[in-house]
């Protein structure tokens, strides 16, 4: 009889105490960003919509920019915001696939950019759109056919570009590797070769190099090249891409998700700031925007919410801005272009500099990591009851905002997604072209919601409160026999 007491008493303690704890626990994975923040995620949303014409934002000399028009959906579906712009962006990017992963516009014939695809791959699948039929094409298919295998030894699992003649080597990096990761796991079944190619790019610091390649060719590992230089943007990549792979149950991908988290920590300034690496190693918005979610996504709530402080003192406001009041909600690159705005305004030769610092930055302020973008529910500027995160997808989503990394120095703010080739970049449009007058209709979006809330817990408590049932029965059964 006491024994029964005792094990009734301890299943009931342990039942309590388990309902308590998974009520206790937040639903979504990240916590949420300050209410201040997300309000500052917001103004850049809008601000970035209004730049975009037809559905589309330019390059620096005019015509379509496809690489930063991705960049500004995956921006503005982090924070849910300007629905029909993003919608409108989706249908211009989905009706001009070609444009962005190949140089069939310039009349070279036969090439297909396999991080441009890994990019598309995955905003189709953050925008809601089906990315086995995104403008025609199974961008899931062209990329799982883009990734190198078993014959390609230590390059086994890298995505790759599908290369002529005449457009030159493929010149993929840990940004490709890391959209390619990130979209499989999204669309379907993640190869773990993916998954270990990209762990392969990690230093033991913990840190991600940015190419692969060396002079000599690519090198088996991050370890095995000499003087490899560690990157901030690369790793932030990198991290959320495995923690994204992490969830799928890929091997090695949580433990160098945290190897890589520790890294950033110890790269981030006492303002809260971060650099790159090369031309763009000083503090920059772009740099702090996807470290800042690279810490967000991994859990770092101090780190990030540190990396947000920094990211809003260069925000435009209507009170800071100065002759730039009209662009409020803006983010200027660095300090220095920040002030030249509050002086002169902002001019039109910087203006594509201030599209690819805000879309990136911001990132950093609505803390959605690049996982979860269109599945987990936007950060609003308002706090909500704590455990009420139950996530819809957005209608759509980087980065240069989700990164595009660029080798161009403070002009150019984000690292570029592949290495800028010999022959003219796919992510302009051909001179002369002009943006088109109309808009194709936005890929149909999932009528229902996926939902991203963790139920995990209310599972261990429904076993748990029916294992509980039938042993207390089994106890009372046993009772009367006795």
């Amino acid at each position: 009889m006491l024994l029964s007491r005792r094990l009734a008493t301890g299943l009931g303690a342990i039942v309590v105490t388990t309902v308590v704890t998974a009520a206790a626990v937040p639903l979504a994975g990240a916590a949420a960003p300050a209410p201040a923040d997300a309000a500052a995620a917001r103004d850049a949303t809008s601000w970035l919509a209004g730049e975009f014409t037809d559905g589309t934002l330019p390059g620096p000399f005019g015509g379509q920019d496809w690489g930063l028009t991705i960049d500004g959906i995956i921006a503005m579906s982090a924070t849910g915001g300007s629905a029909p712009t993003r919608q409108a962006a989706t249908g211009q990017v989905a009706a001009h696939v070609r444009s962005y992963n190949s140089y069939d516009d310039w009349g070279i014939e036969g090439f297909t950019d396999g991080g441009a695809t890994a990019k598309l791959l995955y905003v189709a699948s953050a925008a809601g759109a089906d990315p086995t039929d995104f403008g025609g094409y199974d961008l899931r298919a062209v990329t799982l056919s883009l990734i190198a295998g078993a014959d390609a030894g230590h390059q086994r699992g890298r995505i790759t570009s599908r290369t002529t003649a005449d457009s030159g080597p493929d010149a993929s990096n840990t940004f490709d590797q890391s959209f390619a990761v990130l979209g499989l796991a999204r669309s379907g079944d993640l190869p773990q070769d993916t998954v270990d190619f990209l762990v392969r790019q990690q230093c033991a610091a913990g840190g991600f190099r940015l190419y692969p390649d060396t002079a000599d060719g690519p090198s088996p590992s991050c370890d095995e090249q000499p003087g490899a230089t560690l990157d901030v943007d690369s790793t932030a990549m990198a991290v959320q891409a495995l923690l994204a792979a992490a969830d799928t149950g890929a091997t090695g991908a949580s433990d160098a998700a945290r190897r890589g988290a520790d890294w950033l920590v110890g790269q981030q300034h006492a303002d809260g700031s971060f650099g790159g690496s090369g031309p763009t190693t000083g503090a920059n918005s772009n740099s702090t925007g996807l470290a800042g979610q690279a810490l967000a996504a991994a859990g770092r709530d101090s780190q990030a919410a540190q990396a947000a402080h920094a990211l809003t003192g260069l925000q435009l406001t209507a009170a800071n801005g100065g002759a730039a009041a009209d662009d409020a909600g803006a983010i200027a690159y660095h300090a220095e272009s920040f002030t030249s705005a509050v002086t002169a305004g902002i001019t039109d030769t910087d203006r594509d500099q201030w599209r690819r610092a805000t879309a990136q930055a911001l990132l950093g302020l609505a803390q959605v990591p690049l996982g979860r973008i269109g599945l987990d529910l936007p950060p609003t500027p308002t706090p909500t009851p704590t455990g009420t995160a139950s996530p819809t997808p957005t209608a759509s989503p980087t980065p240069t905002a989700t990164p595009t990394p660029t080798a161009t120095g403070p002009a150019g703010p984000s690292p570029s997604a592949t290495a800028t080739p010999a022959t003219p970049s796919p992510t302009g449009s051909p001179t002369g072209t002009a943006a088109p007058s109309t808009t194709p209709a936005a890929p149909t979006l999932p009528d229902l919601p996926t939902t991203g809330a963790a139920i995990i817990g209310y599972v261990l408590v429904a076993l748990l409160l029916i294992g509980g049932g039938a042993v207390l029965l089994v106890l009372g059964r046993r009772r009367r026999a006795e």
